[in-house]
């Protein structure tokens, strides 16, 4: 049962940083400075973040040991979720974007 469940986690991992992958190259293309860094093939890990102008940053960082929506301006965090919560804000972030 842990290792389908192990795999299953790999398997959500790789799909949220293809998804990462996607949505800073949206971004980019709609005027946004946006990045994603991952670190080798296996897509385990990843570094998303987008500047929204007016110092105001988002940085969501997802790896094996869990994923976290950071938001900042003028160098100060404002909000910092985790886990499920930080998916649900990736996704409005997402709806922004795609009904602007």
């Amino acid at each position: 049962m842990f290792v389908r469940l192990a795999d299953q986690h790999r398997q959500f991992v790789q799909d949220l940083v293809l998804n990462l992958k996607a949505l800073a190259v949206v971004l980019e293309k709609r005027g946004y400075l946006a990045s994603c860094y991952t670190c080798g093939d296996d897509l385990n890990s990843a570094s998303f973040m987008v500047s929204l102008g007016g110092d105001h940053l988002i940085r969501f960082l997802v790896s094996d040991y869990g994923i976290t929506w950071t938001e900042m301006r003028d160098d100060r965090e404002l909000m910092k979720l985790e886990g499920a919560e930080a998916i649900n804000q990736l996704q409005e972030l997402a709806n922004l974007i795609k009904y602007q």
